[in-house]
């Protein structure tokens, strides 16, 4: 019976002769291997350094006695006599066909066999293999072939199956580090490799023996996703593994799940061994597409390369969906971007009707799992959403213009935000979304046009008679120093006054959003008994231009002229005061090359006087066409803003952040030309007989010769040339004066002030009914919670209500044994009243409220203000958290306080629910 010889490599032949060749007689030159060379039929020459020399070695590969004997005898007479040469002998002649004459030469005196096990055992210097690798040719055969130029890592005792197993994988695949004995391996690691597609080439180029047993391995280390994929790279498709993993995602969930597996069938080919092994590959795709997302939704340096990776699998996906015919069947997928896009248009084709199907609509937008990556086409369909819940929410009737004024600031000014947002345009260029957006921009302009239209009416009534003696009950623009920044200079207080010329309340709005709340506190004066804390609303002189209202703003006082008048006004007002002051304008604040501000502007700053900046950008913007493009403003849009702000808080001044007048927009249709009218003065404002639009006006407040003017209050009425934008005019976004007023620390809020909550800024209708309202805090017998109380719910056996005879669940926190022994060990503990009204505030918002409303609900409570909402909740931490149990928490690096309701029932309460 023939026996069949293994085949062994040119490095095989080096191991055995780096084994044997030291150990045997320096005449021995001869070595028969009882093998078959892989280079059959012809000769090979190689050198081998062993101990220091070359050895000159030659392979023959021999089928007879008689062609070993010839070899033996060339190789004799051909040897050189200055170096070291060896003929190595393989092939088919059995041991005992071998005469004397040539095993007397050879080492051993016998052909040597080759054994894979010690050879691979050899390269690793392990001592030992593990027991399982002895039968498996294919991984011994590729450990031999595949080792590194540099030579394969070397173990110590034993190498285990897992161990050389990985290192092949990292040597063939280039799948991590050989030398890495630590080599993680998981489905994250194996797409990510699927995605160059060098990797799978080289996988598909391996002897097929090797792709199963490396298949095999896979399977059971990454899982049975493995398989596939690796079918799909042997097939040359490895690039598009991801992509029709979330196809097989897509198509598993679809209502036609039948149909659209049979056209994903197409897509995969014969890479599908079964539809069995579909749904975990689906499971291991979209958990990595998952993975992916979340680290592209982090944010950082990296953040834009790895959006991009992502989009980049799952536009693929749709483009191979759309090829298979399979978007049809897949509709609005959770995962791929047409799924997003379909979701879009199912929300703005319900965008007309009323808000509980377009909330429902958002919701499912927003649970896609690209809506964090399309961040700003969902941000533009939730801001959809608010102006669709604006237009369904009654509007109280314009009473006053002070009513007017500081509704705009609380809720108009708002819409006014929401609109500039989606006049942008959406970023997915869809034309359904787009027209429906155009369409609500259309029906919130009319509804705020009926808004304008009420408040000039009061306004030219109001005006008659307006004036600082007798301003109505409204907040002049005259007065905001009296009243916003001098309160802030009591006992020694040193305001930076910035007033950005132009910045109407949609502006306000954002910039104020944009403050860092663990450095600004904003602060308000208290409000009437039921009242509710809110900003501030000055009303601006009449036309609304700079050259009257920022002059009767700086003064003090009705007054116009330019940069030196407001200058001499400006240190006038605060020397009745006791008080030196400085004012900067353009060209005076901005730093010379290597200076963020001017030193003349950081001299003043670090006095005790009081010092204002006037900055222009706003109001420059308008003629430039900046609003044209971008109807958002950041703190970073504003020229030297942030350092303004950073300097402040460097020397502890309060800000007083306001504006001299508001503005409108430009959104005519371009070529629109100005009407013909007599008496045009400014962009906004002329004299003579008022018409279509338009309001006549006269009174103190009316800075204009003869104490008379026609201003309009349509926004789309212009008498000059087309800009970004202009002012001037009657409408609620050009006459109001949004005012807000910050302390770096709360030890500065005036008397008679209090803080400002979040949850007091924002409309009820900005937040909507999937956010929580702002928390009325508990009510206290004898105490004004600052706000209009609500109705109180009936008792219930549990929650934020009272149990019969024992209270709410905040006053039964204080009341219990572990809180009383945890009370002994906090220093200045604040009172019961005001932990049981935090803790029952808190569960009625559920479970977060920020800082400031924390301190109003204690406020409310006990009549005493906490003046540092950060500090007031970090004893409450201490207080709250036995045992170091967050019970309480400061989250999102501390701008919100956290309950949580179930641990604080099961520490305080002995319930474990």
């Amino acid at each position: 019976m023939t026996t069949t010889r293994p085949v062994v490599g040119r490095r095989a032949i080096e191991v055995l002769l780096q084994a044997e060749l030291p150990r045997a007689a320096a005449d021995r030159r001869l070595v028969l291997v009882d093998a078959a060379y892989e280079a059959r039929g012809r000769e090979t020459e190689f050198g081998l350094r062993i101990d220091g020399r070359t050895h000159w070695i030659r392979v023959s590969d021999q089928d007879s006695v008689l062609g070993i004997t010839d070899a033996w005898q060339r190789h004799r007479a051909e040897a050189k006599p200055d170096r070291t040469d060896v003929l190595v002998v393989t092939g088919q002649v059995p041991a005992d066909q071998l005469g004397w004459d040539l095993r007397a030469h050879a080492v051993r005196h016998h052909p040597l066999a080759v054994d894979r096990a010690d050879i691979v055992k050899q390269l690793f210097g392990a001592a030992d293999l593990d027991t399982r690798m002895a039968g498996e040719r294919w991984l011994l055969d590729a450990l031999l072939e595949a080792e590194p130029v540099d030579g394969w890592p070397r173990v110590g005792a034993v190498l285990t199956r897992d161990r050389a197993v990985r290192t092949l994988i990292a040597a063939r695949l280039g799948v991590g580090d050989t030398t890495d004995d630590t080599l993680d391996l998981d489905a994250d690691t194996l797409f990510t490799w699927s995605r160059n597609a060098a990797g799978p080439a080289r996988f598909a180029a391996l002897p097929t023996a090797e792709r199963d047993g490396i298949g095999e391995w896979l399977a059971l280390t990454v899982g049975p996703a493995a398989p596939t994929l690796l079918a799909l790279a042997a097939d040359g498709r490895g690039t598009d593994a991801l992509p029709l993993g979330a196809l097989a995602s897509a198509a598993l969930s679809s209502t036609a799940a039948e149909a659209a597996g049979f056209a994903l069938g197409t897509l995969f080919g014969s890479a599908l061994a079964s539809f069995d092994a579909l749904r975990p590959f689906a499971n291991a795709a979209t958990g990595v597409l998952s993975r992916w997302i979340a680290r592209a939704e982090d944010g950082g340096p990296q953040r834009t390369a790895a959006r991009d990776r992502v989009l980049d699998v799952l536009d693929r996906a749709d483009h191979l969906a759309t090829d298979a015919r399979l978007s049809p069947l897949i509709g609005a997928d959770r995962l791929l971007p047409s799924g997003y896009r379909a979701r879009l248009r199912t929300l703005a084709s319900l965008l007309d009707g009323p808000a509980a199907p377009a909330e429902a609509a958002l919701r499912e937008l927003t649970g896609h799992q690209l809506s964090g990556l399309y961040s700003e086409s969902t941000e533009t369909a939730r801001t959809a959403v608010r102006l669709v819940r604006w237009l369904r929410t009654p509007l109280a009737e314009i009473e006053s213009v002070t009513q007017g004024v500081r509704a705009h600031v609380a809720s108009s000014g708002w819409a006014d935000l929401a609109v500039g947002v989606l006049a942008e345009g959406e970023t997915s260029r869809d034309p359904a979304v787009a027209h429906a957006y155009q369409r609500l921009i259309g029906a919130v302009r009319a509804r705020r046009t009926g808004l304008d239209e009420a408040f000039a009416r009061r306004l030219a009534r109001w005006t008659g008679n307006a004036c600082q003696q007798a301003p109505g009950g409204a907040l002049l623009i005259e007065d905001v120093l009296a009243q916003a920044a001098a309160p802030l200079a009591r006992d020694g207080g040193r305001p930076l006054i910035l007033v950005l010329d132009g910045m109407s309340a949609d502006v306000a709005v954002q910039l104020a959003g944009e403050l860092d709340r663990r450095v600004w506190t904003e602060v308000v004066p208290k409000p009437s008994e039921g009242g509710r804390t809110a900003r501030q609303a000055a009303v601006a002189m009449l036309p609304s231009v700079t050259r009257t209202s920022r002059t009767s703003l700086l003064c003090g006082q009705p007054a116009e002229g330019g940069q030196d008048r407001e200058r001499a006004g400006f240190g006038t007002f605060w020397k009745k005061r006791h008080r030196g002051a400085h004012l900067f304008h353009k060209g005076g604040f901005e730093g010379p090359p290597g200076h963020r501000l001017a030193p003349e502007l950081l001299q003043a700053l670090a006095t005790d006087d009081i010092v204002a900046v006037v900055v222009n950008t706003i109001d420059d913007a308008l003629s430039d066409g900046r609003e044209g493009a971008r109807g958002r403003w950041s703190l970073g849009d504003i020229a030297k803003l942030t350092d303004l702000l950073n300097a402040a808080r460097d020397y502890g001044r309060p800000v007083v952040l306001v504006s001299d007048h508001g503005h409108v927009v430009d959104r005519t249709p371009r070529g629109q030309q100005p009407p013909a009218v007599e008496g045009a003065e400014g962009a906004r404002w002329r004299t003579g007989t008022p018409g279509d639009g338009e309001i006549e006006v006269a009174g103190p407040r009316v800075r204009t010769p003869g104490g008379r003017a026609v201003l309009p209050w349509r926004e789309d009425l212009r008498y000059t040339a087309r800009q970004a934008g202009y002012h001037g005019g009657a409408s609620l976004a050009e006459v109001t004066v949004p005012v807000i007023t910050l302390v770096p620390s709360a030890d500065q809020v005036p008397a008679g002030w209090t803080l400002l909550p979040i949850e007091d800024i924002a409309p009820d209708w900005w937040r909507g009914s999937d956010e929580h309202a702002p928390a009325t805090p508990a009510s206290v017998p004898g105490t004004t919670a600052g706000r209009t109380r609500r109705q109180k719910p009936e008792p219930q056996s549990e929650g934020i209500f009272a149990v019969p005879g024992q209270g709410s669940l905040g006053e039964r926190t204080v009341q219990s044994a572990p809180y009383k022994a945890q009370r002994e060990f906090v220093r200045l503990a604040p009172a019961d009243r005001a932990v049981a009204a935090v803790l029952d505030a808190l569960l009625t918002a559920g479970g977060k409220l920020s800082p400031g409303a924390v301190a109003t609900a204690a406020q409310a409570a006990t009549g005493k203000s906490q003046r540092n909402p950060e500090r007031f909740a970090t004893v409450l931490e201490r207080l709250l958290n036995i045992d170091g149990y967050p019970v309480l928490q400061l989250v999102e690096s501390g701008r919100t306080v956290q309950l949580d309701k179930a641990l604080l029932a099961e520490q305080f309460l002995g319930d474990p629910t």
